[in-house]
């Protein structure tokens, strides 16, 4: 596996993204109103992206974006369904927290959701803990949100 490091104008990372919200909309599009996350997944915003290659071929990617000051919000993260099970969603989180405290970040956190019991599973493994919803969360009861300082 070669994870690279890139931007939201990675053609393979807006691809990637483009098949997370397939997967969301198979998932949960059917409870919950997706439409209003768009939004808050511009990914003309993201400045950090790795995109995960195997043999040369996208199959996963994630990012880091700005929240604030001191806290780094992991964004769009995603492992096509052929390569899940591999701990490739976990090396990746690993990773973007990393360079998050690379660029002087003291947290970093996220939006997730109870329905993604796969995901929740993966962040709580890697030492993240349920916080109060925030920002734009905040009236979204569907929405779970996590944190671990660095």
């Amino acid at each position: 596996m070669d994870f690279q490091r890139t931007d939201g104008k990675n053609k393979d990372f807006i691809e990637n993204c483009r098949l997370l919200d397939m997967d969301l909309d198979r998932r949960v599009g059917k409870k919950i109103q997706r439409d209003k996350y768009k939004q808050y997944n511009r990914l003309d915003e993201i400045r950090q992206a790795i995109v995960v290659y195997e043999d040369g071929k996208a199959v996963g990617g994630g990012a880091i974006r700005k929240y604030d000051d001191k806290n780094a919000e992991l964004k769009r993260i995603f492992v096509h369904p052929a390569y899940q099970g591999q701990g490739i969603g976990s090396r990746l989180v690993f990773l973007l927290m990393e360079w998050a405290k690379e660029l002087g970040y003291q947290r970093i956190i996220l939006e997730t959701g109870e329905l993604l019991a796969e995901s929740c599973a993966v962040y709580k493994k890697l030492g993240f803990q349920v916080i109060p919803n925030y920002g734009a969360y905040v009236n979204m009861p569907e929405s779970l949100c996590m944190a671990k300082d660095l």
